[in-house]
């Protein structure tokens, strides 16, 4: 009988990385390790890191050393860095964190298996060499598909060829009985996935990359091109959700409105939706990651006018005055973005709205920064993340002239930080009437402090982390069975900041 291994994925960062941590489980489930909870209970850590900002390098370096500590006190023998942090700085993050077992780029994925058994059999696996993967597929959009089997992408299952040797599907020694639980590899790039927690809630990938290039962003350049995901993958895949008690997909990749371009048709995404809703046992399909400047006038019909497809829009405005989206390498500006959320209120009045915005961008003068404050006010998003500038390095805005003191960037970022928390909770009490379908996800403590039970869920308007949440009361929810997962109609009734508090309609409790 062959050795028990156990292992432990710890996931940093954003959806797109709980995608990919599912994807390396299933491929370690398959080829027969353990997976369990907790980091301390493995004989390997896996901490699948987030390389964006200097906050999340920081918290990846963080989980990485306290994962080494379970080395004295719990049964862990080897640590390893996965990841966007672990792709883009690879070798250097092994020298510079030599606690670290093992630092594996998106190549090692395929053989992650093989990878973590050598550093456990007590040998050396060599450090990821970072690259431009921008330089991995053909320019042109629709010339990638063909070069992307040979090139390993997150999300999309093994590649066909990695550095010239066939790579299997699969792991050699899959069971042609799968383990329960893990996704069949039925595509020609489908991901074999393993699901890490129960919630109702999963994210779907569409695509991996980014083909914009904005020059505070160095995504692009270790996440790759653009690559859609076949329709077919997307809709097996979310069967198999389903089948696995999901509820809510959440559709990401780094740009959701490029779905489609390298596949001959950008508006591929406005056909795959109502079928994606049409899949039995989901009840809400949710999209994140919209750009602005490429929102059509049908994606936005269908988006507000498809049954269980939530119309919620995530837009990634980052600022609105014209000179600091243009230094930025992106387009519009104040008026163009509330005609747009006029647009989308038009046809569905309570639609969610949400974005991010940049302070303290180089060369961001005062009236920049006042016209910002004019967008925000009067945007009325149901949530708004607010980050202050910093360098990020081989961006082309690290090379910028007229960076703003520090000092100067803290002080905006705490005054349009307090000025959203306002805002948002306004926009909050102005949904006090309104009826939601309101998704469960847990049922127990609320928070609070206090020790009374309650049921919290989410509205269509209310993405899962990023946004707020809903409070079901005790006395509306009594004698209902409420469990994770269970669709039941509410009404808002009051507000805790961002969160909704609301009364269970009895007659209309639902699915």
């Amino acid at each position: 009988m062959p050795e028990r291994r156990t292992v432990a994925l710890v996931t940093l960062g954003c959806a797109r990385n709980e995608v990919d941590s599912e994807e390396l489980a299933g491929r370690l489930a398959a080829d027969g390790w353990e997976l369990v909870e907790n980091a301390q209970d493995a004989d390997v850590a896996v901490v699948n890191t987030c390389g964006f900002v200097e906050a999340a390098k920081k918290d990846s370096v963080d989980a990485l050393l306290e994962a080494n500590d379970l080395k004295d006190h719990g049964k862990t023998q080897a640590v390893v860095a996965v990841g966007c942090m672990a792709e883009r700085y690879g070798k250097e993050l092994a020298e510079a964190l030599p606690e670290a077992d093992g630092v594996l780029g998106f190549d090692d994925y395929a053989d992650i298996s093989d990878r973590l058994q050598t550093i456990l059999s007590g040998g050396s696996v060599e450090a990821h060499t970072p690259r431009d993967r921008r330089k991995l597929l053909p320019l042109s959009p629709v010339e990638r598909q063909q070069a992307a089997a040979g090139v390993a992408l997150p999300g999309h299952g093994a590649p066909e060829a990695t550095q010239g040797t066939q790579a299997p599907q699969a792991p050699e020694n899959v069971p042609s009985d799968l383990p329960e639980g893990l996704a069949p590899a039925s595509g020609p790039r489908a991901p074999l996935r393993r699901r890490l927690d129960t919630s109702p809630v999963a994210s779907v990938k569409l695509a991996s990359g980014c083909d914009r290039r904005c020059s505070f962003c160095a995504i692009p350049s270790f996440r790759g091109s653009f690559v859609s995901r076949r329709p077919s993958d997307v809709l097996n895949e979310t069967r198999w959700l389903a089948e696995q008690g999901v509820k809510e997909i959440m559709l990401v990749s780094e740009n959701n409105t490029s779905y489609g371009k390298d596949l001959g048709d950008i508006r591929l995404l406005e056909s795959l939706l109502p079928d994606l809703a049409a899949v039995d046992g989901i009840e809400r399909v949710r999209v994140s990651y919209l750009q602005p400047a490429e929102m059509r006038p049908g994606l936005i019909d269908v988006l507000t006018s498809t049954e269980k497809v939530a119309p919620y829009f995530d837009l990634s405005f980052q600022h609105s005055a014209p000179d600091v989206l243009r230094a930025m390498r992106r387009f519009g500006d104040t008026d163009r973005f509330l005609e747009l959320l006029e647009t989308i209120r038009g046809k569905a009045p309570t639609a969610g709205a949400r974005s991010n915005f940049i302070v303290g961008f180089p060369g961001e003068t005062d009236a920049d920064f006042a016209e910002l404050e004019r967008f925000i006010t009067h945007a009325r998003l149901d949530a708004i993340g607010v980050f202050g500038y910093s360098d990020e390095d081989g961006t082309e805005a690290a090379t910028y002239e007229h960076k703003l003191d520090q000092e100067v960037v803290d002080e905006r970022l705490a005054h349009l930080s307090r000025l959203a928390e306002e805002l948002t909770a306004q926009r909050a009490e102005e949904r006090i009437g309104e009826t939601l379908e309101v998704l469960v996800e847990s049922v127990g403590s609320t928070g609070s402090g206090d020790e009374e039970d309650g049921v919290i869920g989410r509205a269509a308007h209310q993405a899962p982390e990023t946004d707020g949440q809903v409070v079901i009361t005790t006395e509306s929810a009594a004698g209902l069975d409420l469990m994770p997962g269970r669709m039941v109609m509410a009404k808002v009734v009051g507000t805790e900041g961002v969160d909704l508090v609301a009364e269970c309609l009895f007659e209309e409790a639902g699915r």
